[in-house]
């Protein structure tokens, strides 16, 4: 079995059973509502025998048609856009400056097209696997800054967690990537999500063309984690 680093995870370990305990009743909520309290759930990515774990710290609600920022304002329902009008739960990939993925949860009931951008997370597990993915070494060869920049953004997170539009339109809940309130760790332990921390609203990022909707507080991150990639 090849090596795949420090806090790395394999699937003969009991650390590889899955702990999506969400249900899609939380993911048919407006896409603020998850946006704002998907924040500490753990964004879970299972590939090449191991798992990533890391915890989402960073995200932004679009509000469907009637929002200037979002990829389906006026009703705008193309083959791209198609998981939006899934019901929540459902992950939407795309690609932005036709290189770097982003990672979209539909939100709400079918056809209302809400979403939640995931724009950050901490890695929890498999810190050599994301530094490979991101920067072709160990983790521990990194830079200070490398290793603050790492998933700090949301193409960032995408390469670290090799997420691609090959996932687009799956249910997050049963998918290799997945959201959960916990995790179990490699003595076997379920390690839950914390949410004793404090959330900060801010104006969504890149997103001038949006009008008045460029000033609507629909960023939410959680306050002093130095993995969020604007303050």
């Amino acid at each position: 079995m090849p090596y795949l680093g420090h806090n790395s995870l394999y699937t003969n370990n009991i650390a590889l059973v899955r702990g999506d305990n969400l249900d899609k009743c939380f993911f048919q909520n407006d896409g603020l509502y998850v946006a704002k309290n998907i924040l500490g759930k753990f964004l879970i990515r299972k590939y090449d025998n191991m798992q990533i774990v890391t915890k989402i710290v960073e995200t932004e609600g679009y509000m469907g048609i009637k929002d200037k920022a979002a990829h389906v304002y006026n009703d705008k329902k193309t083959d791209r856009t198609k998981p939006l009008y899934l019901e929540g739960g459902h992950i939407y990939v795309y690609l932005i400056y036709g290189m770097y993925h982003c990672l979209n949860i539909s939100a709400n009931v079918e056809n209302i097209p809400e979403c939640v951008l995931i724009r950050a997370v901490e890695p929890i597990i498999g810190f050599d696997k994301i530094a490979f993915n991101r920067y072709k070494k160990s983790y521990d060869d990194l830079t200070n800054y490398q290793k603050k920049n790492i998933t700090n953004g949301p193409g960032k997170l995408c390469m670290a967690l090799q997420i691609d539009r090959s996932l687009n339109s799956q249910y997050i809940l049963d998918s290799d990537l997945y959201i959960s309130d916990f995790y179990i760790d490699k003595n076997g332990e379920k390690v839950f999500a914390d949410n004793d921390f404090d959330v900060v609203e801010a104006k969504r990022i890149n997103i001038d063309y949006a009008e008045e909707a460029k000033d609507y507080l629909w960023r939410f991150y959680i306050k002093d984690n130095k993995y969020v990639s604007v303050k």
